[in-house]
C-alpha cells in the first residue's frame, strides 16, 4: 500500500526522492562515555559528543573519535539504497520518469547513510608502566 501511495505521489513529479526525501540526511554520532571529538574524511567535525551533522546522502567516508584517556576509534560510514528511497525510485522507472529516475540517482536522494546513528563504546588507554 505504501509503494502504490508513493508510486501516485511520483505520477506527477520528476525526480520523487529527490522531492520527497532530500539529497541530504541528518547523521548522528553517540559515544560512551560522551564528550568525544569527531572528525570526518569529507571535512565535518564536532568538538563534545553527541554530535549531529547535516551530510549529503550519497557521502561514503572515514571517521575518527578520539578522547582524552581512550584509544582512539576509526571506522567506516557508507550509504545504500534505503526502502523510501527505493519506493520513491520504483515510482519514477515505473510511470516513465526515466529523468527523474536519473536525478534521484545523482544527488543520491534514494539512499541513506549506514551507520546511522553510529553508536561507539570508547576503549580505555592503557597507562603507562611508570603510572602504575
Amino acid at each position: 500500500m505504501r509503494i502504490l501511495v508513493v508510486a501516485g505521489l511520483c505520477l506527477g513529479l520528476s525526480a520523487c526522492a529527490t522531492v520527497t526525501r532530500g539529497s541530504n540526511d541528518t547523521w548522528s554520532v553517540n559515544t560512551e562515555p560522551s564528550g568525544a571529538a569527531v572528525k570526518t574524511t569529507n571535512q565535518f567535525a564536532c568538538d563534545a559528543t553527541p554530535c549531529t551533522f547535516k551530510m549529503p546522502r550519497k557521502s561514503e567516508f572515514d571517521v575518527t573519535i578520539t578522547k582524552a584517556g581512550y584509544k582512539p576509534w576509526t571506522g567506516h560510514v557508507t550509504h545504500h539504497v534505503a526502502g523510501a528511497g527505493g519506493a520513491a525510485m520504483a515510482g519514477n522507472v515505473i510511470l516513465g520518469g526515466l529523468i527523474g529516475a536519473g536525478v534521484d540517482a545523482y544527488s543520491g536522494a534514494m539512499n541513506d547513510l549506514v551507520p546511522n546513528p553510529l553508536k561507539v563504546q570508547l576503549e580505555k588507554a592503557e597507562e603507562h608502566a611508570e603510572n602504575k
